[in-house]
């Protein structure tokens, strides 16, 4: 059973590097696993929306996922993204995430268009079924079906394994409360995205981490340490350091992450 203690802290999106010719660099992704590790990030995500998932192939989604699994495996928990158009193809992607030892599981859902509560519900329940536990995905932009808190609630509550909510639609904050209202104590624990532009907030609605791009990994993890320990004259400086580029980030997107690993590297 895995711990909900486990799913608290920085847990990062992996982008996914490429060679000239657009082939998959896996050394290059495995040197950005293990900088997200060395900075102290306590989870690795991938691949997701910051990783180009959907411009990668069912093959290059797997060999990125297997790559990920086997760089991260013991020093950082493990979460598989297996957002897919369709249920069948997102529960084969987590049995998949499953087989390869990753912790956990996440989606959004299905991506190409905006489905029914119903058809929402058969979707996470396929995923559900291959055993891994499951971050319900609630995200506002392009191929996103932002969910009210009142359908999250129920997934939470109606499936065994969808346990915990990634919460990023156009008002964070004020979902993230009300989707603590709706699940109970199904829900062991929120995350926010959107490049931990709202965390301060956040926190403050009890949120139990964050799930930001990974270009700075280490800046992140200053936040959340600063948050935790109780130092909000730190965690106010270093987030008004760390603004300006995340909201660059938010105009530029992946772009942005790469440059600045590559600069870093």
């Amino acid at each position: 059973m895995f711990d909900a203690k486990r799913f608290r802290g920085v847990f990062v999106i992996v982008p996914t590097p490429f060679q000239d010719d657009l082939s998959l660099d896996i050394e290059g992704l495995r040197d950005t696993v293990r900088f997200c590790i060395a900075c102290g990030a306590q989870g690795v995500v991938s691949p997701a929306v910051a990783s180009e998932q959907p411009y990668l192939s069912d093959a290059e989604r797997r060999s990125v996922l297997k790559t990920v699994i086997a760089e991260a495996r013991g020093k950082a928990v493990v979460v598989a993204g297996v957002t897919a158009s369709s249920r069948v193809v997102a529960a084969g992607l987590a049995r998949f995430a499953a087989a390869e030892g990753a912790d956990m599981a996440m989606a959004m859902p299905p991506n190409m268009q905006r489905a029914s509560d119903a058809e929402i519900r058969d979707y996470y329940g396929a995923i559900d079924a291959a055993g891994l536990p499951v971050v319900v995905q609630n995200w506002i932009g392009p191929g996103g079906t932002p969910m009210p808190a009142r359908l999250v609630g129920e997934l939470l509550r109606d499936l065994k394994n969808v346990r915990f909510v990634k919460e990023e639609t156009e008002f964070a904050g004020p979902m993230m409360t009300a989707i603590v209202a709706a699940a109970g104590p199904a829900l062991e624990g929120v995350m926010g995205g959107k490049a931990g532009r709202h965390l301060m907030e956040e926190f403050r609605r009890g949120a139990c981490g964050t799930m930001p791009a990974c270009e700075v990994t280490d800046a992140h993890v200053a936040l959340w340490s600063a948050l935790q320990a109780g130092d909000h004259a730190r965690a106010r400086e270093i987030y008004r350091l760390l603004l300006p580029l995340l909201m660059f980030e938010t105009g530029y997107g992946t772009a942005v992450y790469k440059e600045v690993l590559r600069a870093a590297a």
